[in-house]
């Protein structure tokens, strides 16, 4: 599979403390239904980006009913070379567009476009999207094509701007989308360049601070204090607070709170990296699905122990520090959003059984274990144990 040539990252400059972030266009929920709908239109067997990107359009607005309109200036708007091959593409599917959709007159009704996939109302429905979930991922669709990077691009990096965005988190370099269309691939170079990516290398990118209100991936948690006002943040961040606390600390820990503050690859906000030093953890209550739901995720992943640990002695060296039990999670395509309590089990574990260990409640200090050193998997300057036989996570 080929993939970008460029290898290089770039990181783009962070907006000053003067410019406020703009507010995210999808929730977490509505970021998953972006996702969902990405899905569904590379299932279709359509030729190309071109009608790829006019399906993605035809079929939010038709996702409540089957039945959505596209007007002739939704059609030029989407720049799509031979728009005229792209409606007869949709059509070789099954989708009914009519001819007015190619009326460039502004005073011409809309044309309508019917999916007969999306008219059945059963749980086999491909989009089951509210009215406002509906609207909200179809305006998110109109910005992140409209947003000043990809405007001007050819449909297939517009195409791959909105599966990068879907699948971007704020926070974290993410993975490349499984399902991203071939065709997208040679214009990621070019996503870069224009400033949409802030950093492409490999299959890792991450969007820049300009459009990271395109992000449709959301920490969970922030859905959790959305819904229930009582558990929003009641941390307040102040630099002589902060300063404060850290000259409090040992040498060694205020080494390591640097390496977390000033890394560059997690490029964490300064807020958030204070409260997981200065708030002590709250106990994580499990449920007995939390367990069920662990079963499950560990039998799908019988490596998780040597993973885990190796994946640790790899972060450290390029970050200077260990991951969070999220950056774990994610990096190894473990990645469970909506499943905090799940995270937190699994690495208990993980680490109850000798494949990782951390320094108490201190954050980002996960590492190998005593079973992941008997296996030769240590930091570089560790010790290593070669008596008794690793343990298998249980």
């Amino acid at each position: 599979m080929p993939h970008p040539s460029a290898s290089t990252s770039r990181t783009t400059t962070a907006p000053s403390d003067k410019t406020q972030p703009r507010p995210f266009l999808l929730t977490a929920r509505q970021g998953e239904a972006a996702r969902t709908l990405l899905s569904y239109v590379t299932s279709l067997p359509l030729p190309g980006p071109a009608a790829q990107l006019l399906a993605v359009v035809a079929a939010i607005r038709a996702a409540r009913g089957g039945v959505g309109h596209v007007t002739g200036a939704d059609l030029a708007a989407l720049r799509l070379g031979d728009a005229r091959a792209a409606v007869d593409a949709l059509r070789g599917v099954g989708w009914q567009v009519d001819e007015a959709v190619f009326d460039g007159d502004p005073a011409a009704p809309a044309g309508t476009v019917v999916v007969p996939e999306l008219t059945a109302r059963t749980a086999e429905h491909p989009l089951p999207f509210g009215k406002d979930m509906r609207s909200r991922v179809s305006g998110w669709v109109s910005r992140t094509l409209s947003a000043k990077p990809v405007r001007k691009l050819p449909p297939a990096g517009r195409l791959a701007g909105l599966f990068l965005a879907a699948h971007g988190a704020p926070e974290l370099p993410g993975e490349l989308p499984p399902h991203l269309p071939e065709a997208c691939r040679p214009l990621l170079p070019e996503l870069l360049e224009r400033g949409f990516l802030a950093e492409l290398s490999g299959d890792r990118y991450r969007l820049s601070p300009q459009v990271r209100h395109l992000n449709g991936l959301r920490p969970y948690e922030e859905e959790q204090q959305k819904a229930d006002p009582t558990k929003a943040r009641a941390f307040v961040f102040t630099e002589e607070a902060w300063a404060a606390w850290k000259d409090a600390g040992t040498p060694a820990l205020r080494r390591h709170v640097e390496s977390v503050e000033g890394c560059p690859l997690c490029a964490l906000p300064r807020d958030r990296v204070a409260e997981a030093f200065m708030v002590p953890a709250e106990p994580v209550v499990f449920r007995p699905s939390t367990e069920s739901a662990y079963g499950r995720w560990k039998e799908a992943h019988p490596d998780r122990g040597p993973r885990s640990a190796e994946f640790t002695v790899a972060f450290r060296a390029e970050h200077g520090h260990g991951p969070s039990f999220r950056q774990l999670f994610a990096e190894l395509g473990w990645d469970v959003p909506k499943r905090p309590q799940l995270r937190a089990f699994a690495v208990g574990r993980l680490t109850s059984n000798g494949w990782l260990t951390t320094t108490g409640q201190v954050p980002w200090t996960l590492r190998p274990g005593p079973a992941a050193q008997e296996q030769g998997i240590t930091l570089p300057r560790a010790r290593t144990s070669t008596a008794g036989a690793a343990r298998a996570p249980r």
